[in-house]
């Protein structure tokens, strides 16, 4: 297999991963109050209340305020049809890397902003509505996991589009930003 074959074999494999992995996010935002009195559930038979008071009393929380919402005002809950509808509508774009990596390299780059992008977000929004601290660390994890196959994608995709020039004397490079 050659060097470009290669690059652009592990660009592809990181890509699915994370297309992957931004679909599930998205995926499971749609059926939240029956994620959550599920999770509740499990818990509760995993021992958490004595083990975990803190998480077991922030589901109950949670799961009320879902419950709340769901009988009472419903509409509420479309906000976050609306977040899951944007991770899928988000994961098409990085069709375009999958199929050129070297042209499309700004959808990976503007996926690595949006992942800087979750950690102020967790840290400024999560006191302001009551998220507990270390629900905002695992927020804010989403980013920072989300960001490291971003990044060896940009990295490979560096790589293949220098081999690319070197195939091809006298192409004209873009200058890198």
């Amino acid at each position: 297999m050659s060097d470009r074959a290669a690059l652009l074999k592990g660009i592809r494999v990181w890509l699915v991963f994370f297309v992957v992995c931004l679909v599930l996010s998205g995926v499971t935002a749609f059926p939240l109050v029956h994620e959550l009195r599920g999770t509740e559930e499990a818990l509760r038979t995993l021992g958490a209340p004595e083990h975990l008071p803190g998480l077991m009393e922030w589901i109950e929380r949670v799961r009320d305020g879902l419950d709340t919402a769901d009988a009472e005002h419903p509409f509420l809950l479309y906000g976050t049809d609306w977040l899951a509808f944007a991770h899928l509508v988000i994961a098409v774009a990085f069709l375009g890397p999958y199929r050129d990596p070297v042209r499309n390299i700004w959808v990976v780059e503007f996926g690595l902003i949006a992942c800087a992008g979750v950690i102020p977000l967790a840290l400024i929004c999560g006191p302001v509505r009551g998220i507990p601290f270390w629900w905002s660390v695992i927020d804010m994890a989403f980013g920072v996991f989300g960001a490291i196959p971003l990044y060896l994608v940009r990295k490979k995709t560096k790589r293949l589009e220098a081999l690319t020039e070197a195939a091809v004397p006298g192409a004209a490079a873009v200058p890198a930003q």
